[in-house]
């Protein structure tokens, strides 16, 4: 029955991959035959309604509602001008000198991705971001990557990915913590490197002007026209991490931290109340996709940990999983690709259930299989194709997402095999 398990897995993939049905549809899809071949009741008890739908669908509620909060407090970056600000100061800073522009967008790019991710994240960064880097001759290609690898760099501090690793592998949020911080230097450094060598060895390409990077309005009328935020204001990215991460504050209320730090430091007391709403209504609508795919893969979760899919798929799953360190890397490394195009091990879609698998199973501690999937999440963001991010990225730059991914994939691919490398020698 394993077996079979594994076959309807991958016809999942492929309805997936051939844009047969849309992921969540997919995954959901996916858990109910699961729990069928495994033996699971229609009702009662490890049951297909019971458990796996009903208990499973709200199985990720923490995580939807960080995902919210971060999108809430996303749109309120967007509308007060902090996003806005940020990217035009950084672009004033690096002037013509295109390799500070691109690390100075770099560095903003990974404050927004601290907050919110995904498609918002790149456009709070590259809407002014990439066409000031591409005025200044920054190539399209490296222009729309360094909006992605700056976001990946702020990804392991992104409390809402931390909260969906918490509840998705029954660890502490402190656990998750740790290891995020340990992934941190590596996405930074290839980060970095990705701007220091694509911008130099492309060389300078000037396509582009952009007329609000080029003139400068006198200061009296500067904020009206720019729309710029107070100075304070611009220190609202680091407000929730700071309560999470120095203080030790949950994550929900970090983010709601974040929320109300950016209305007063923003907003006059008579406008809040509009703006409260306005701004929360599209997070909503920000937040809608990745809530659904949230659910789906709850549901998906609760199907893999049935007593009979564990059984099942746990002689199997051992037997192909690498259990000798250099191995574990060696191998796990070289299914990065897995990852992309909605792959297999994209943990926002059949990884989850993998790791899933790989948890109730017991093969690997769920530790290990944190940093796998933590670590794979780091080249997905940047450079899966049929990713939002990537998407939006490529084609605002005016290149393909494919050339993005043959881009930045040989340094997300080194991310991975850091953070693997952690992993294997700490916690197997």
């Amino acid at each position: 029955m394993g077996v079979v398990i594994l076959l309807v897995m991958a016809a999942g993939v492929a309805a997936m991959l051939t844009r047969k049905l849309p992921t969540a549809f997919a995954l959901v899809l996916l858990a109910v035959v699961i729990a069928f071949l495994a033996d699971a009741p229609l009702t009662g008890k490890g049951s297909v309604l019971d458990t796996v739908l009903q208990e499973g669908a709200p199985a990720l509620a923490a995580t939807m509602i960080a995902i919210l909060l971060g999108s809430w407090l996303g749109k309120l970056l967007e509308e007060t001008g902090i996003a806005g600000t940020l990217v035009r100061k950084i672009v004033e800073f690096g002037g013509d000198r295109p390799v500070f522009v691109a690390l100075g967008v770099l560095a903003v790019s990974a404050v927004v991705g601290t907050v919110t991710g995904s498609a918002p994240a790149a456009m709070l960064a590259g809407l002014i971001g990439i066409p000031a880097m591409i005025a200044v001759g920054i190539p399209k290609v490296t222009a729309a990557g360094t909006v992605l690898m700056g976001i990946a760099v702020g990804v392991p501090f992104e409390l809402p990915v931390w909260q969906f690793f918490s509840t998705a592998l029954d660890l502490p949020v402190d656990t998750v913590r740790g290891f995020m911080v340990k992934l941190f230097p590596f996405a930074l450094v290839a980060a970095v490197a990705y701007v220091l060598v694509e911008s130099r060895r492309r060389g300078v390409e000037h396509t582009w002007s952009l007329k609000s990077v080029q003139t400068r309005p006198s200061r009296g009328d500067r904020r009206r026209r720019l729309g710029d935020a107070p100075w304070y204001a611009l220190l609202t990215p680091a407000v929730p991490l700071t309560l999470a991460l120095g203080l030790d504050v949950a994550i929900i209320p970090s983010l709601l931290g974040g929320v109300l730090y950016a209305l007063v430091t923003t907003t006059r007391p008579r406008e809040m109340n509009r703006r409260l709403l306005r701004t929360l209504y599209g997070g909503f609508e920000v937040a809608a996709p990745p809530i659904t795919l949230f659910v789906a893969i709850g549901i998906l979760l609760a199907a893999v940990k049935l007593p009979g899919a564990v059984d099942a798929l746990q002689p199997l799953v051992k037997a192909v999983s690498p259990q000798n360190t250099v191995l574990f890397i060696l191998v796990f490394t070289l299914l990065v690709p897995l990852c992309l195009f909605r792959g297999p091990l994209n943990v926002f879609g059949l990884g989850a259930g993998i790791a899933g698998v790989l948890v109730a199973t017991g093969i690997y501690p769920a530790v290990a299989v944190l940093g796998m999937t933590a670590s794979y999440n780091q080249v997905f963001g940047v450079s899966d194709p049929t990713s939002t991010q990537t998407v939006w990225s490529a084609q605002y730059a005016g290149v393909s997402p494919h050339q993005v991914m043959l881009r930045t994939l040989p340094y997300v691919w080194a991310v991975a095999f850091g953070g693997l490398c952690v992993t294997a020698f700490t916690e197997l």
